[in-house]
Order: C-alpha cells, then sequence, then structure tokens
C-alpha cells in the first residue's frame, strides 16, 4: 500500500497558512499537512524533521527566503513556490524547474498544480537536475534588489474568512495605530503590514504616498485644493473624507 503524500506549509502570514491548508484540504484530501512554519528557518527545520514529500514556500520570508530554503534542501523534496509576484513566478515556471502558486490563491490555479505534483509523486519523478542554478540565478535577483512585480491584491482578514481586495478598487491606505487602513468605496478593512512596506510593492505610478502614514491611489483623486499658507489636500471621488499631503510630497503634485 502507497504511503500518503506529506507536506509543509511557509508564509510569514498565519491567515494565508490557513486558507491554503482549507484549499488543499477540498482538491487534494489525501494530502497530509506534517507542519506550518512562519519563517524561513522553522521551514528548513520542519523538513529535516519530517522529511515532506513537498514543500509549499512563500518565496518571500523572514530569516529565508523560500527560495534559500528550497537551496538548503538539496531536492530532498518537491518544491512549490507561493508568491504575489508573477517575475519569480513565471521565470522559476517557464524553465520548469519548479511550480508555483500566484496569489491571491485560486481554486483553479490549485487544481492544476495538484495535479502535477500528484503525476510527480505517484511516479516518483525527481526535481530537475538544473534546480540548483535557477535558484542560483533567482537568489543573485533578490540580492541585487531586483524590483519584483507590483501587487495586484490586498489580503484582509475578516473574522475567519480572508478578503481578496483587487488593488485598483483601494483608494488609499492609511497606517492606524499597530494596523494599516485599506479604504475603498464600499467600506474600511485593516491590514498589518505596514506602509513602508507597501510602498516598495504597490505600482509607483499609480500609489503616490502623500503622508508618512498616508498613500493614495492617484486615480481616486477628485480634486487637489491649496490652502492659504499652500498646504495641499485631496478630495477623493465617492468619499467625504479629506486628505492631507505633507509638504514633503507636494512636489508629486506640481504638474496637476
Amino acid at each position: 500500500m502507497a504511503q500518503p503524500t506529506r507536506a509543509i506549509i511557509a508564509d510569514d502570514e498565519r491567515e494565508l497558512r490557513t486558507y491554503l491548508k482549507g484549499q488543499l484540504s477540498q482538491v487534494w484530501p489525501e494530502l497530509i499537512i506534517c507542519g506550518e512554519a512562519g519563517n524561513g528557518p522553522e521551514a528548513l527545520a520542519l523538513i529535516k524533521e519530517h522529511r515532506p514529500d513537498i514543500a509549499f514556500l512563500d518565496i518571500r520570508m523572514p530569516g529565508l527566503s523560500g527560495m534559500e530554503v528550497a537551496k538548503r534542501c538539496g531536492g530532498k523534496c518537491r518544491v512549490v513556490f507561493i508568491t504575489a509576484y508573477d517575475h519569480y513566478a513565471v521565470e522559476a515556471f517557464e524553465n520548469e524547474a519548479i511550480d508555483y502558486i500566484l496569489k491571491p490563491v485560486t481554486p483553479d490555479r490549485l487544481e492544476k498544480t495538484v495535479e502535477r505534483l500528484k503525476n510527480r509523486v505517484e511516479n516518483a519523478l525527481p526535481p530537475p537536475s538544473d534546480l540548483s542554478k535557477v535558484l542560483d540565478r533567482l537568489l543573485l535577483g533578490l540580492k541585487e534588489g531586483k524590483k519584483p512585480d507590483v501587487l495586484r491584491y490586498i489580503r484582509a482578514q475578516h473574522g475567519n474568512s480572508i478578503q481578496l481586495i483587487p488593488v485598483d478598487e483601494i483608494c488609499y491606505f492609511k497606517a492606524s495605530d499597530k494596523y494599516t487602513a485599506v479604504v475603498t468605496r464600499s467600506g474600511e478593512s485593516l491590514i498589518k503590514k505596514p506602509i513602508k512596506e507597501l510602498v516598495d510593492e504597490l505600482d509607483a505610478g499609480k500609489f503616490w504616498r502623500i503622508h508618512r502614514g498616508t498613500i493614495v491611489n492617484v486615480g481616486a483623486i477628485d480634486k487637489v485644493k491649496r490652502s492659504l499658507t499652500g498646504r495641499l489636500s485631496l478630495k477623493l471621488k465617492g468619499l467625504s473624507e479629506i486628505l492631507t499631503v505633507s509638504r514633503t510630497y507636494t512636489h508629486l503634485f506640481r504638474q496637476m
């Protein structure tokens, strides 16, 4: 009797690990998730301890990136990268070295991934011999600070579920205590990702930082007003809030 296929999931967002685990239970109920990790070192330790058949690894994790974990594993298990950025996923996939799941994880994409994984595991197909070279190239891109593709969705926790908010629908982000408010015309959500990280991950041509704690969607701006003292404020389409522009960022509006 064949041994059940085992896997680990490594992602620094607990909600995403729970979501992926739930989705996998639906499309691959026989799969055993033998461990979860919130960072790279934990993922590496789980792989060494449990020797899973598959490791679902978020590309960007604290401590060690998913690619660094995969490289240190030395082909001991099949790797599936979890990524919000097409840049890494497409390059790896086109080289047929590894599989990937693009965030947000959709059932259709996950089903295709599971079909390939089942085939490779059932037929005992080893990882490609050039996996190390592909990882070296991708790791070099990370170390050189190569810019990834921009975020397309924001994941916000709502009770026991995760809401996927298309970035284009977001009017602005605003820092709020330990959270960041994500404001759309239909409401507000809270996420834990800080403004300074969002600045690096959003499309700089569409989202401008107008204050230390505020990022605005340029397409959502209705009017720009200047006070007698020269301070700028923004009126957004369909919203009553008025956003103040810090003097540091007034140069962004010189052509408007």
